[in-house]
């Protein structure tokens, strides 16, 4: 019973902190929200178009200014209060989901405005999510950020399982539309809890005044960090080809498995029901590693390959679970390992970069993924998606060895110092005249 009561408290530490707690539910709210926009997109692009190269481009273009500004975003978040970005990028969202739902309901949506509005959202991202990402830590402290990334990422994935059940009911009955429309006002939580919020009780990074070349220097910092570096191009790789499941898990369920709407928001639940067990798991870790993130990263390629050979919709689903474990342990692990890795005034900036290899490779890997699975098959799409989180581990792996390698020469060099030194001492005496 004490092991039961202390994991438990381990595992939810952060929530004791009230202004994480705020945060906690009004981003509960409102990811339910953008799990239920993203299923409903994805159903409306394959209506109007019938095409996963379309679907593909319009996620492409929502992550495109990621890739091409994001480290901006970074260095805002490092200049300013990452709570007054939050207010202004939480708004604009709400907004932008209102707008496609109304286009949607009065039926004057074309491919063409999704284009636009998914680029819109495109720009809000680059100053949101690494102002996000920092805010974390602000609230908990560095002792809890391992548990309160681990609870989010928790959170988000259970998001994934209420949010998909909420759209195939609304997209059933009333409509796509609606879908949008729920996403809008759920935004309307994330700024109360904002408001909500003690300031005296945050831990402000300290902030970079205006000057220049700033960009540059994060860019350079991060080049002369192993560990900050090695995980973001892993997560650059499986950002760019594994991580394209809004493409691949729609095709995978209308034309692999010859189902509708129901079919693709099992497999988005059933990955995120795995994701809530696996945010638990991180949760309860009380440290990050890039060689636990390597091996979450090798399982996670593992379980995304034995997906593709799936023969029936129900075990395919089943597999999925385990995907979902996997995929939240690992970025759980290399999102914290970024965080407690780089000093306090570049925290904004490395997780710029997060966001970027993470998101900003969307454009790139959303059309060819997208492609893959509409002119060679969804189970070819999610094989290569597999093996290219193997290959990020392999790079990986290939940096922790040799960082391990590096710090037992260090220790044998220093034992062996701790040796000599009574050698040098004796022979100095003898050496000495009396």
């Amino acid at each position: 019973m004490q092991s039961v009561r202390s994991f438990g408290q381990r595992t939810f530490a952060s929530l004791s902190v009230r202004n994480y707690r705020l945060f906690f539910i009004g981003q509960g709210i409102s990811q339910c929200g953008s799990w239920m926009q993203s299923i409903a997109q994805g159903l409306l692009v394959l209506e109007l178009t019938g095409s996963g190269t379309a679907l593909g481009l319009v996620i492409a273009l929502q992550n495109l200014p990621v890739l091409f500004f994001g480290p901006w975003g970074g260095v805002m978040a490092d200049r300013f209060p990452k709570r007054s970005i939050l207010y202004v990028t939480q708004a604009l969202s709400g907004m932008l989901a209102l707008t496609v739902g109304v286009l949607v309901i009065t039926d004057l949506v074309q491919l063409w405005m999704l284009y636009v509005l998914g680029l819109m959202l495109g720009f809000i991202t680059v100053f949101d999510n690494p102002a996000r990402q920092t805010f974390v830590r602000e609230m908990v402290g560095a002792e809890r950020l391992t548990n309160a990334v681990s609870l989010s990422s928790m959170e988000f994935n259970l998001a994934r399982v209420i949010g998909p059940s909420i759209a195939g009911i609304l997209a059933a009955t009333i409509g796509l539309g609606a879908c949008f429309i729920a996403d809008g006002l759920s935004y309307i939580a994330v700024l109360t809890v904002l408001v909500m919020m003690r300031a005296d009780e945050l831990r402000p990074a300290v902030r970079v005044a205006s000057g220049k070349g700033q960009l540059m220097n994060g860019l350079r910092y991060v080049r002369t960090q192993p560990v900050l570096l090695n995980t973001l191009i892993m997560m650059a790789i499986v950002g760019m080809f594994t991580y394209e499941f809004s493409v691949m898990l729609p095709l995978f369920a209308e034309f692999t498995f010859d189902s509708g709407p129901g079919a693709y928001a099992s497999m988005t639940a059933a990955m995120g029901a795995g994701a809530v067990v696996g945010g638990l798991f991180a949760a309860s870790r009380r440290r990050s590693t890039l060689g636990m993130s390597v091996a979450a990263g090798a399982l996670f390629g593992a379980s995304v390959m034995i997906t593709a050979l799936m023969p029936t919709l129900h075990l395919a689903v089943a597999s999925l679970l385990i995907v979902g474990f996997f995929s939240i342990t690992f970025t759980s692990l290399a999102n914290v390992t970024l965080q407690l890795s780089s000093a306090s005034d570049m925290q904004g900036r490395v997780m710029a970069l997060w966001s970027m290899a993470f998101l900003g490779t969307t454009p790139i890997g959303g059309p060819v993924m997208g492609a893959i699975g509409e002119h060679a098959g969804a189970r070819w799409a999610l094989a290569i998606g597999g093996f290219a989180a193997i290959v990020a581990a392999g790079v990986g792996l290939r940096a922790w060895l040799k960082s391990r390698s590096r710090e037992v020469g260090l220790k044998a060099s220093r034992r062996a110092g701790e040796q000599l030194t009574p050698l040098e001492t004796r022979n100095e005496k003898l050496e000495t005249p009396s």
